[in-house]
């Protein structure tokens, strides 16, 4: 072969290689160049898929599947569908005492943002007539229940309609007394809630100086009071007089009992150990009620509400009536009260929780129930809603102002905190009561017609 052949074939030879070579670096480039493509996209699918993972309802699974020469990574996504669960809350309260309630059920509702509560109100007699029929229906309009009837709720216990919650309520940590009402069959039906307190004569501070008035330190100084509001230009009477289906004249009459005739009369009478006709019972109203009724120093019944404007308004100078009226008037610092001079106790009264058998959510409902029965208490005590707690492990400084003047009094006297006379007893004579009270408001002669009847139809009796 010629030199110039030689030297063709060379230059051939080096042509090919070069060609190959080039061939297998556009493939190399190509394929590298593919890979980061890739990489750069899936990068932007994990960045969008990250950031619908920090919306609610979402889960990102994220898989790496190594190879050679890249990481090829798989993104899977799965939705979860998480419901709000939904409350109902039944209770006795409208108006600002519904509004210092429902304060209680936003902060639960803050707490645990996948529950939604609804509050509806409902009067206890109303609760009394219209639920026994859905419970035995095996429905239930609500998931808790709120009521002042103790009675109530054992009576619906021994029907099979409400859940026990024995161990969800410490009877130890609760003011003496309180879960006893809920108790039956040695299971805990109910759990307290705030307790109210009736006790005694309310008056604005600003009236009484404005007037040259004191409280009493006597019966006679009472009546001595009252004669000289008598005399005041503009005051029709010195005693409002409330009324509703009657519990407010209970109430007064109550405060009676425990004041001439002491706390015992009034527990004999809730026991039925003592009846109205008693020398003693009869003793309270024909020298103490009756006279005061009779001679004006009472005013007729007026719808209770009504009549704290009134009062207000200085139409008249005292009002007998429960603590949450220190969160339905103007000025709170203006109140005062006294009880009836030698009372050695009040009444007071819890309302308490249930959960039916029959609830929709009864495993919301029960944790509810036990937040209500306990921390709970802490927040409604501060709103005005003129309530104490029964959770004894709220201290007196979470008090609304007002309330811890009341419940400061109240320990300075030493008055005992006991039940109420009606709500005990309850059942149809407990409206009974109502109705005779009523009508020794506008009939005082009527007494002995009203003691016989409250007697005969007293439970047992």
């Amino acid at each position: 072969m010629s030199l110039d052949q030689r030297i063709g074939t060379i230059v051939l030879v080096v042509a090919v290689i070069a060609l190959i070579l080039g061939a297998m670096g556009y493939m190399q480039a190509s394929k590298i160049a593919s890979i980061e493509d890739r990489i750069s996209a899936l990068e932007e699918r994990i960045k969008a898929l990250e950031e619908r993972a920090q919306a609610p309802g979402t889960t990102t699974t994220v898989t790496e599947t190594r190879t050679e020469r890249a990481v090829e990574t798989v993104v899977e996504t799965e939705t979860v569908v998480r419901e709000r669960v939904r409350l109902t809350v039944i209770g006795p309260w409208s108006g600002d005492e519904a509004k210092y309630f429902q304060a209680v059920l936003d902060e639960y509702m803050r707490r645990n943002p996948g529950v939604e509560i609804k509050y509806v109100t409902m009067r206890a007699e109303d609760l009394a007539t219209s639920l026994p029929l859905q419970f035995a229906a095996g429905t239930s309009p609500a998931d808790v229940v709120i009521t002042p009837w103790a009675w109530w709720i054992v009576e619906m216990a021994k029907n099979g309609y409400v859940e026990d919650v024995t161990g969800l309520v410490n009877k130890d940590e609760y003011v003496a007394g309180t879960v006893d009402a809920v108790v039956w069959d040695g299971k805990v039906w109910g759990a307290p809630f705030t307790m109210w307190l009736k006790p005694g004569f309310w008056y604005k501070k600003s009236f009484f100086q404005a007037n040259g008035l004191e409280e009493p330190g006597s019966m006679d100084e009472f009546m001595a009071l009252l004669d000289k509001i008598k005399g005041i230009p503009g005051v029709k009477n010195p005693i409002v007089t409330g009324d509703s289906v009657g519990w407010p004249i209970s109430d007064v009459t109550e405060h009676f009992i425990i004041a001439v005739g002491g706390p015992d009369l009034q527990l004999k009478l809730i026991n039925g150990e003592a009846s109205f006709t008693d020398p003693e019972v009869r003793t309270v109203f024909e020298q103490y009620l009756v006279p005061l009724i009779r001679d004006g120093y009472f005013s007729e019944p007026i719808e209770w509400t009504q009549a704290v404007t009134l009062w207000w308004n200085e139409e008249y100078a005292l009002y007998f009536m429960g603590t949450w009226i220190t969160g339905m008037v103007d000025n709170p610092d203006d109140l005062g009260f006294f009880p009836l001079p030698g009372a050695k106790g009040v009444v007071g009264g819890a309302d308490y929780i249930f959960v039916p058998k029959t609830a929709p959510n009864k495993e919301e409902a029960l944790k509810l129930l036990e937040f209500l029965a306990t921390e709970g208490q802490a927040i409604h005590v501060s709103q005005p809603a003129g309530k104490i707690p029964t959770w004894t492990k709220v201290p007196a400084s979470e008090l609304w102002g007002p309330m811890q003047t009341v419940y400061s009094k109240v320990v300075e006297l030493n008055l005992q905190i006991l039940p109420d006379l009606d709500d005990s007893v309850g059942g149809d004579w407990q409206t009974l009561f109502w109705d005779q009270l009523k009508l020794l408001w506008v009939n005082p002669d009527s007494l002995d017609q009203v003691l016989a009847t409250l007697t005969q139809e007293f439970p047992g009796g």
